[in-house]
């Protein structure tokens, strides 16, 4: 017997769609597979904890010139403010920012490909959560 559940289509996923939930809110496997491709129901809040453990953000702050730089080495992103709680909030707003870029068609380039799980960070956080993952 598996302790977790499994459905091999989506009309079966549908008519067990509280099972599929409660299975995520119990930190069971919920998978359901539509044409030969497996998708997996996950408790958000746990996959952002997993997320943060496994991909730190190894940001960098910069104080310079009465100003404060924040960057990501490999992102494309960085933020600037007079403050480092503005420096923050500009950060949080540059990522926000990509994620919508690499939904969009960043995923199909071969050198954002890989930011798969910085996209999921960044789409299922608060900008709490994401301010203390920056900030670790």
């Amino acid at each position: 017997m598996s302790s977790g559940i499994e459905y091999r289509s989506a009309r079966e996923a549908r008519e067990h769609f509280k099972e599929i939930l409660d299975a995520a809110d119990d930190g069971r496997p919920a998978t359901v597979t539509r044409d030969s491709r497996r998708v997996a129901a996950v408790d958000a809040d746990r996959l952002v904890h997993f997320l943060t453990r496994v991909r730190p953000a190894g940001a960098e702050v910069v104080a310079e010139n009465d100003s404060w730089s924040l960057f990501i080495p490999g992102l494309p992103v960085a933020a600037d403010g007079v403050t480092l709680d503005d420096a923050v909030a500009e950060m949080i707003d540059a990522l926000r920012d990509y994620a919508e870029e690499w939904v969009d068609h960043l995923r199909l380039a071969p050198n954002h490909a890989e930011n798969w799980g910085l996209v999921q960070i960044v789409a299922l956080s608060s900008d709490q959560q994401l301010r203390d993952w920056l900030l670790a």
